[in-house]
């Protein structure tokens, strides 16, 4: 079973780029993502580092509002959860992440991007 589940979330792997296309087409959120004031997160949706203003977390919400549509909607056509698909695209987009850009290391801790790779969960394939 755990084969099984670990294969649909590797072909459901693509579903990271469309996500994180919408968001990079706000001014807004490319100033947050550089500034370490966003990051990516195990869970696929994006985070606020630290407590952030009243307008970064509303930014972030709608992203957040989008993402699980566009999981709800992969989720629907393919037979896989949401959770599924949101865990699949949070492997993605931590992988992809640029050296000096946050994100959210499986234990918890936001870290900054280096040269290597970033910590993802074991899970990720």
């Amino acid at each position: 079973m755990r084969m099984k589940s670990l294969v649909l979330i590797a072909a459901l792997g693509a579903v990271a780029v469309p996500v994180a296309a919408w968001a990079q087409r706000d001014p807004a959120y490319a100033a947050a993502r550089a500034a370490g004031e966003v990051g990516e997160q195990p869970d696929g949706y994006l985070g606020v580092v630290g407590s952030g203003s009243a307008s970064l977390r509303a930014l972030v919400s709608n992203i957040n509002i989008q993402r699980k549509a566009a999981y709800t909607q992969k989720a629907q056509a393919s037979g896989a959860t949401v959770e599924q698909l949101a865990f699949t695209s949070g492997c993605n987009l931590i992988a992809q992440t640029k050296p000096g850009e946050k994100y959210r290391t499986p234990g918890g801790s936001w870290e900054t991007r280096g040269a290597g790779a970033p910590q993802r969960d074991p899970r990720c394939v």
